[in-house]
């Protein structure tokens, strides 16, 4: 496509103006302050015990677990490597069997289309999302998501208070698959749930290694004195005290200090631990260790880990598809932002390495179109070349143009 004709489409497709919506369920929801305390695993059956009460189940604690182990560098990492595959992969707008140019760039210039394909990606690995359509103070158009401690997917309600019982029937509202739209399956509680052991174990380990190292580094030292003597036992205290400032003091000679014998262990315990957990997390997400055991690792093993990553990313990109299909562009049609009957596709994935070998050997035998090959390889071809007589220098012919 030509730059003129995308600057002429970039004009035929105006954002559309939609009602603007002031009144919404997100902003009647009661922000609470998050408690910053240490988890366990006890805690994490307590939040699996409260989200999976068949009488009253509710998902506050469970979702918080999540914000919580989500501080983890290495699942951090891993999640916004396979998320950012879907989010970045090229799409198109087809109404029929024809692409819909207009809204394609209409939609690709809108920044909350990649915010709405990381939040369905989301459920995947934090269950069930409730996302409200709303306008800004401009009146342009944008989704947000209902904190998911504030809902309860096996039941239908809408919290506005986590810790009130009541709530609203949401599935029930008039605004329903239009401005309000729900994505992700009931009963799933996302691939998270799956991690929270691992991440609690490798802080563990860290923890206890941490002190480890200031053991290892500073032995524990000990004083032998007559504790019997009050003025003698206060003397010893305050001298072990300031033993971390001095490199030497005074005592009596009826006294004794002595270095206690150090840790036996480098800690390589604790090491096998941090490592299992950060190799079991990478099973859970990308399928496969990738770029973290230099020890064991080689070439073939990490081609073979990265397209098992791949054939993950291409799930995900279905999965994000179906939504677009039978809940988002549906919702936009129904308050008025895109017309009916339009469908959401990820261009297809293609091995430009295999594919370009091919045309190699295609080109001994046909013509192949200059603008393909620079659509498929970003390779500008300026003319034929012309071979020339033994001897002679060869010439181009310039390739003719539409």
């Amino acid at each position: 496509m030509s730059k003129r004709k995308r600057a002429n489409l970039k004009q035929q497709a105006p954002i559309p103006t939609v009602k603007k919506r002031t009144e919404g369920y997100v902003n009647s929801i009661a922000p609470k302050a998050t408690a910053i305390t240490r988890q366990d695993i006890a805690k994490w059956t307590a939040a699996r015990r409260q989200a999976e009460n068949v009488d009253n189940p509710k998902r506050i604690l469970l979702q918080k677990l999540y914000k919580d182990i989500r501080l983890d560098a290495l699942l951090t990492s891993l999640i916004e490597g396979r998320k950012m595959i879907s989010q970045s992969a090229p799409f198109k707008i087809f109404s029929g069997d024809t692409e819909d140019e207009a809204t394609t760039a209409l939609l690709k210039s809108l920044p909350w289309v990649q915010t709405m394909n990381g939040e369905i990606f989301e459920t995947r690995l934090s269950g069930t999302a409730l996302i409200e359509f709303v306008t800004d103070k401009l009146g342009n158009l944008k989704p947000v998501l209902i904190p998911k401690t504030n809902v309860i997917p096996e039941k239908g309600i809408l919290l506005f208070d986590e810790t009130s019982t009541q709530g609203v029937d949401f599935r029930n509202a008039k605004e329903y698959g239009s401005w309000l739209i729900e994505i992700g399956e009931i009963n799933d509680f996302g691939l998270l749930n799956k991690a929270v052991p691992h991440v609690l174990f490798k802080r563990f380990a860290q923890s206890c290694w941490s002190e480890l190292c200031e053991i290892y580094g500073i032995p524990p030292r000990f004083i032998k004195t007559n504790t019997q003597d009050p003025v003698m036992l206060q003397r010893a205290e305050t001298m072990m005290r300031d033993m971390g400032a001095a490199a030497w003091f005074v005592i009596d000679d009826t006294e004794e200090f002595e270095f206690a014998k150090g840790a036996d262990t480098n800690g390589d315990v604790y090491n096998n631990l941090i490592r299992l957990c950060n190799n079991e997390n990478s099973m859970l997400l990308h399928g496969a260790v990738i770029g973290q055991d230099t020890k064991n690792g080689n070439e073939s093993k990490e081609k073979v880990s990265i397209g098992q990553l791949m054939q993950l990313a291409d799930s995900d990109k279905r999965y994000i598809e179906g939504y677009w299909n039978t809940v988002i562009l549906p919702a936009l049609f129904k308050i008025g932002f895109l017309p009916d009957g339009l469908r959401y596709e990820y261009d297809p994935q293609e091995d430009t390495g295999e594919l370009y070998t091919r045309t190699i050997g295609f080109l001994q035998f046909m013509d192949v179109d200059p603008e393909w090959v620079k659509q498929k390889f970003g390779i500008e071809v300026t003319g034929i070349k012309v071979t020339a007589a033994p001897g002679g220098t060869g010439n181009f012919q310039k390739a003719p143009k539409d």
